[in-house]
């Protein structure tokens, strides 16, 4: 049954909220101010009308926002999307009780987003790829995004040859990186390929003139070196190994790294990758960097090995969450930067409050982890002296931060 709602905030997936007598009511793509009707099952709601329009009511862009579950937030004008933002972030700080000073969010989308994961289901008998649906399993099949670079204009066509050319027996995830050298693409979800699988996937990538084609991981061929540049280097990063979703948003993130550890001759690099901040650093330090996945590391090693006039580069394969660096190993630098995944770096931030440390670096994706790490620093006496925000996930609610902290 349809009801009429009045919209007063938006929630953390950018859904517009409404207070009901039940209880608070989600409705994705209500804007505050906006009176609406939508039907209600439990706490969310389907939007079916927009009866009074909010002034920042925008016409998305992409013909299949409101199905694909990738954006959020097209339907809001820019002012609104950047408070929000930048809102979400305030709201996890005051809960985590930090006082720190926040900058204003930076747009770090640049020409558009590097890498697509593209799901692969048969449907009707053929061979569909898109992106699932917002909290569903149902997939919504496109021929484009208009939020990726242009190079990546024909991934989803890449995308069904592909899925074409194996035997779809279970869904397939289809993970595509524009690179220097062409398009990245591995395949996820198969399971053991057979012979002919191989050889026809061998066939499928030169025809479809990709730089590399993987198999979970596994090499199937590689054409040409499907480099990126990491300030000097060239890196031909491992197969559906980690980055940056924007090359605007890693360049941005490495430059405050850098110029928040001017003058320190000795740092540590943890959950270092490849070497996004590493080869940056390396141009003014010695960097020690640490990463439990060892085809990064190696990527690293190959692309230091190609330049001259870096200061002293070292690796060390180690799983952090398990085995963080203890205090007397800490010690024996000037700084540390670390960006860990979603879930942060609880242990190691434990063991970074231990150290004599003075000066550390708090890269993260997720407001509640970021938070937890950073009030366990400030318990040990870290003042956080800045935290700058910035905005390489354009149109969801994802955000990447950055705090900068010393004792």
């Amino acid at each position: 049954m349809s009801e009429q709602l009045t919209i007063t905030r938006l929630g953390r997936r950018g859904d517009g909220v409404a207070e009901t007598d039940e209880g608070l009511v989600h409705v994705p793509y209500a804007l505050p101010g906006e009176v609406v009707i939508a039907e209600i099952a439990g706490d969310r709601a389907r939007l079916v009308a927009v009866e009074a329009p909010a002034p920042e009511r925008r016409e998305p862009f992409c013909p299949y926002f409101g199905r694909c579950g990738g954006c959020a937030t097209q339907h809001m004008d820019a002012e609104l999307y950047r408070r929000w933002k930048r809102d979400m972030l305030m709201t996890a700080l005051t809960r985590a009780g930090i006082e720190a000073p926040v900058g204003e969010l930076i747009d770090a989308h640049g020409a558009g987003r590097r890498r697509l994961i593209l799901h692969a289901r048969r449907i009707d008998g053929r061979p569909a790829v898109g992106f699932m649906a917002a909290r569903s399993h149902e997939l919504v099949a496109i021929d484009h995004c208009p939020i990726s670079l242009p190079a990546l204009a024909r991934a989803p066509a890449v995308g069904r040859a592909l899925a074409a050319a194996v035997n779809l027996r279970k869904p397939l995830d289809i993970q595509i990186t524009a690179t220097e050298g062409g398009l990245d693409v591995d395949l996820r979800g198969l399971g053991p390929l057979a012979n002919r699988e191989r050889q026809a996937l061998v066939g499928l990538a030169e025809r479809l003139d990709l730089a590399r084609l993987s198999h979970h991981g596994e090499l199937v061929v590689e054409r040409r070196p499907p480099a990126l540049v990491m300030g000097r280097a060239r890196v031909v990063p491992p197969p559906g190994g980690f980055l940056q979703a924007t090359a605007a948003g890693e360049e941005a993130l490495a430059r405050i790294v850098t110029e928040a550890f001017t003058g320190r001759k000795r740092v540590a690099d943890l959950f270092a990758g490849c070497g996004t901040f590493t080869l940056r650093l390396a141009e003014r330090a010695e960097v020690h960097a640490v990463e439990s996945h060892a085809p990064a590391l190696a990527a690293l090693d190959k692309a230091v090995r190609a330049i001259q006039g870096l200061k002293p580069i070292t690796t060390e394969v180690r799983d952090l969450f398990r085995r963080p660096l203890l205090p007397l190993e800490l010690d024996r630098f000037d700084a540390v930067v670390f960006d860990p995944p979603r879930a942060g770096a609880e242990a190691q931030a434990r063991q970074i409050a231990a150290s004599k440390l003075r000066h550390v670096l708090a890269v993260s994706c997720d407001a509640g982890s970021f938070t937890r790490d950073l009030a366990i620093l400030i318990v040990a006496g870290f003042r956080v002296r800045n935290i700058i925000v910035l905005d390489q996930f354009r149109h969801s609610p994802h955000m990447e931060i950055v705090g900068i902290l010393e004792r």
